[in-house]
């Protein structure tokens, strides 16, 4: 299995990462990110990967692909959909230095899933800014 590694750029936090999904999947159905190039692995990522979303710095959160398709731009360009499914899943916060495009991920490399009742349970309650203090740090 593999995963893609992907910076969030404009995004601020998982809820806006939702947020903005939501718009962009009413909008125009299904719910996919484009990207310039078509993944040459798309068959290995397709089998049960993710993307893995870099959100101000630290990789927290994933979604899983399911299809890689042929997709244009809205000036009819082409360029390559990885259809998403809506459930983002957070993941134990990693730091990531910022790189262009998307990367390939491994399995044995990607950052462990965070259950409900993991570390974070009660995050919710904590002041914004110290909530994003301590994602800053990938202590959430």
């Amino acid at each position: 299995m593999l995963h893609i590694a992907k910076l969030a750029v404009g995004i601020r936090d998982i809820a806006h990462l939702r947020q903005v999904q939501a718009i962009r999947a009413a909008e125009l159905p299904p719910l996919r990110h484009r990207t310039r190039m078509f993944p040459r692995r798309a068959a290995e990522i397709t089998g049960g990967g993710s993307i893995y979303w870099v959100i101000g710095g630290a990789m927290l959160v994933r979604q899983r692909v399911l299809d890689v398709i042929e997709d244009r731009w809205e000036d009819e360009t082409r360029c390559a959909g990885l259809v998403l499914d809506p459930t983002l899943v957070p993941v134990e916060g990693r730091p990531t230095k910022a790189f262009q495009g998307w990367r390939y991920l491994t399995d044995a490399d990607a950052p462990a899933d965070i259950s409900a009742q993991g570390p974070a349970c009660g995050a919710d309650g904590l002041p914004e800014e110290l909530r994003r203090q301590l994602r800053a740090l990938c202590l959430l």
